[in-house]
Parts: structure tokens; C-alpha cells; sequence
């Protein structure tokens, strides 16, 4: 008879050890090593061989790249996310909290290709049969090319897609589906990554794309172990407030596309509907003639953005004024304020400033540096900015505004979108055809004196 062995896994990095730890050994986190119970059972039966096909060292001069062929969808925002569509034997990890929309997009992208391509199996551990197809009457995705699987053990899983030979797998979630030679429970970092691991090397062994669900954790990250980021070709992440009808998926890793583009959807009732025009949607409620609110051309990926960044400084009755911020980096926003107190001379001690993306955007492009001081200053001064200018530019230490990535680019759809003037670094290169005045800056006084005089 078999002896259970008992060990401690990390449910962050996925350390284990045969002993308990206050503190992990591999990622240097408190208070992640839980207790995990395994058969003594070889892992790694012989149902693995055979997925895929032995391979051999290869000098590298020897290899033949080629264009991915693409499982192209009609849904441009979720196409245009994934890189230009699914890439056959790619692994895609979707990520968010509960009732986001997770499975009401992945069930509108199980139809399209359905359609298009070929069989769909979709392997639902959470709900019941009964219940997805109420979903997909609501939704109009009715396709005999879709079939539903209520499963959760990984065997049956992997034997069900051997027989029907779909074209595409979506598990929904990793977390419920189990293996049942490991004995610890599902959704515990052995099963989380066992079970990827084994869907990992069926799907690329055979050409098919997979798609997992996965949960997140109250800080937002995805529950399980980290290195199921590592192991799939894609993450995207559902952002967005459930009282609103407005959901962002960004792309946080994409070996097939570029990183960090974001698609947007309007959630109604017929399903998530993609919002083509982003800039309309994000300055469609900006007040007019107002201070510290300005406008800037910030890059999602490989698109432009107008956004909105908004700034408020009022007097402070602590020692110590408070800093907050929403969708730009609070240590930067930091730096950008005290070269505003120094270089510039405003007097910001004993103010108390906010700082906010308008729309709920996460920013990390630098070209927000200047948008963000200009409204602290528009703030700090009550002075109102012209609502038809559109600012950007990198923030030095010294004070310089730094040149920015894709100034065209950006120019042209501030131009679009109705603006007529456009504050820029003078280290960029300036286009020469834009519809719109531009007004090249050295320095953050300088802007500060260009756009309130």
C-alpha cells in the first residue's frame, strides 16, 4: 500500500518544500506555504506520451519561420487584443473577478469560430449545461458546432477532446478541474498547475488552441500559482466595475502580438458589445471649463488614446497633505510634484492633490508626465486650460520634457477627434502634415507658460 507523502507549496510561485516555512524560498513571500497531501503515484502517467511528437536539437539557421495562421474573428476589439486572432496550438489564460463577463465573451468567440473554422468544446466546471445554453439563447450563439461539456476531471476532459477533435478548448475554470492521482483538493497549486501542464502538452502536441478561465484573488491577481502566467502564450485581464456597463480586457502578456493593448466592451443584453471609437467614449463626459482637467494622447499597445487626466489640489489640514492617485503610477506622479515645487517654484507642502484617469484607464505610457502636471497646476492656480489642446510629453528629474513614441500617431487623432492645438517635446521629430498647431516645449515651466500664460 502506498504511503501518502505530505509537502508545502507555495500558492504564489509554486515552491515546494518538505517542510513548512514562514517564508518562501523561491519568490520571498510571507505566509504562502500550505499544506498539500500526494499519493505516491508517479506523476506523469503514460497517457502523456503521445501528445507530442519527440523532438530533436536543431542548429538554429536550419529552422524556417513562417507567418502564425490565425483563426481570424469578426469582433475587431477582441481581435485586435489577441494580436489579429487565435493562433492554433497557442494557450490563452483570461483572467477577472466573478460575473465581469468572462464566459459571456468567451461563448460569443466559441460562436464565431464555430461558425468559421470548425467544432468548439467548451468544458463549463462551475455551471451547469441548463445554464450555458440559457446563456447562449440570450446571446444568439446557437451553433451545432458547439458543444458543451459539464466536467471536471482533467482524464475525461483530454479523452472527450482526443474524440471529438475541436478546434478550439475553453475550461472554464482551471481552478475546478482536478487530476485524480493528485489527492490534494481542486483549485490548490499542484491541481492548478498539474492540470494546465497536462492540457499544455495535449493542445500543443496537436495543433489545438485552448483557452482557460481563471479566477483572481481579492488583491486582483489570478488565483494559483504565478507560473501559470509563465506557461501560456497569452493573459488578459477583465477590468472594469459591475455596477457599470463598461468592461476593459488588457493584454498583460502576448508572445503572438503586442503587449498591453486593451479592447473595450459595452455590456448589454444581447452580450458584450465592442466599442469602436475609444477616445469618443472616454471624453464624452468631460466637463468644459473647468480647471485641472487636460487632455492627453497616451498609447494603449499599438493604438493612440485621448484620455482625460484630472487634478485636484486643495489646502491640507494635516502635517503630512495627502497624495492619491487613480490609473497613473503614484511614485511617479510623486516625482512629477516635486519638480513642480522645486524647478517650477509652486508651492505644493501644504496642498493635498489627487490625480485621476477619467473612465477608470490604467496608464503607464510616460507621455502622461506633462498632462499630469499641467492639471496640478491648472488645479493649484484655479485656472482654466483650453479644452481644445492636447498635451504629452515625458517629465525629467531636471525638469526637460523628453520626446515621446508615436507623435504622428497621436497628432492625428487628437485631429479627429476635434482638437486644435497640440502641446509636444521639441526633441520630437514634428510630421508635416497634421490639421491641428503645434506647439513644441523644452521644459515644464515652459509648458506651464504655453498653455496658461
Amino acid at each position: 500500500m502506498t504511503k501518502n507523502k505530505i509537502v508545502y507549496v507555495c500558492r504564489d510561485c509554486g515552491y515546494d518544500s518538505v517542510k513548512w516555512q514562514g517564508r518562501c524560498p523561491g519568490c520571498g513571500a510571507w505566509n504562502t506555504m500550505e499544506e498539500e497531501i500526494f499519493s505516491g503515484k508517479k506523476q506523469g502517467s503514460n497517457r502523456l506520451e503521445g501528445y507530442a511528437h519527440p523532438a530533436k536539437p536543431v542548429p538554429v539557421n536550419d529552422l524556417k519561420t513562417k507567418e502564425e495562421v490565425r483563426m481570424i474573428l469578426n469582433n475587431e476589439e477582441l481581435n485586435g487584443v489577441l494580436g489579429g486572432g487565435i493562433v492554433p496550438g497557442s494557450l490563452i489564460l483570461v483572467g477577472g473577478e466573478p460575473g465581469i463577463g468572462k464566459s459571456t465573451l468567451l461563448l460569443q468567440a466559441a460562436f464565431e469560430i464555430a461558425q468559421k473554422y470548425g467544432k468548439v468544446l467548451y468544458v463549463s466546471g462551475e455551471e451547469s449545461a441548463h445554464q450555458v445554453k440559457m446563456r447562449a439563447d440570450r446571446l444568439g450563439a446557437i451553433n451545432p458546432n458547439i458543444l458543451i461539456l459539464t466536467e471536471t476531471n482533467m482524464e475525461n476532459i483530454i479523452s472527450y477532446t482526443q474524440k471529438i477533435n475541436p478546434v478550439l478548448l475553453i475550461i472554464d475554470s482551471i481552478q475546478t478541474v482536478f487530476l485524480p492521482e493528485i489527492s490534494a483538493a481542486p483549485g490548490s497549486v499542484s491541481q492548478v498547475r498539474q492540470c494546465a501542464l497536462e492540457a499544455m502538452r495535449y493542445t500543443k502536441g496537436n495543433n489545438l488552441a485552448l483557452v482557460l478561465v481563471g479566477h483572481v484573488t481579492k488583491e486582483g491577481m489570478l488565483a494559483g500559482p504565478r507560473v501559470l502566467e509563465h506557461m501560456v502564450d497569452t493573459v488578459l485581464y477583465f477590468e472594469g466595475e459591475r455596477h457599470h456597463s463598461f468592461r476593459l480586457l488588457r493584454a498583460i502578456k502576448n508572445r503572438f502580438g503586442s503587449t498591453n493593448e486593451i479592447a473595450v466592451f459595452d455590456m448589454q443584453h444581447q452580450g458584450l458589445v465592442p466599442v469602436a471609437n475609444l477616445s469618443q467614449l472616454f471624453l464624452s463626459q468631460r466637463p468644459d471649463g473647468v480647471s485641472g482637467s487636460v487632455v492627453v494622447a497616451a498609447m494603449q499597445g499599438t493604438r493612440p488614446v485621448l484620455l482625460e487626466v484630472q487634478a485636484l489640489s486643495a489646502s491640507s489640514s494635516f502635517n503630512n497633505p495627502r497624495r492619491l492617485t487613480s490609473g497613473v503610477d503614484f511614485n511617479k506622479t510623486l516625482i512629477i510634484l516635486a519638480v513642480l515645487d522645486k524647478i517650477v517654484g509652486m508651492n505644493l507642502s501644504s496642498q493635498d492633490i489627487y490625480v485621476n484617469i477619467a473612465g477608470g484607464v490604467k496608464i503607464e505610457d510616460p507621455a502622461v508626465d506633462l498632462a499630469i502636471a499641467v492639471a496640478v497646476a491648472s488645479s493649484f492656480r484655479n485656472q482654466k486650460i483650453d479644452g481644445r489642446t492636447v498635451v504629452m510629453g515625458e517629465i525629467g528629474l531636471s525638469g526637460e520634457v523628453r520626446a515621446v513614441t508615436n507623435l504622428e500617431r497621436r497628432l492625428k487623432e487628437a485631429a479627429k477627434m476635434g482638437f486644435r492645438n497640440a502641446v509636444v517635446p521639441q526633441g520630437n521629430k514634428l510630421p508635416d502634415s497634421v490639421n491641428l498647431t503645434v506647439l513644441p516645449v523644452n521644459s515644464v515651466a515652459e509648458a506651464l507658460s504655453v498653455m496658461m500664460g
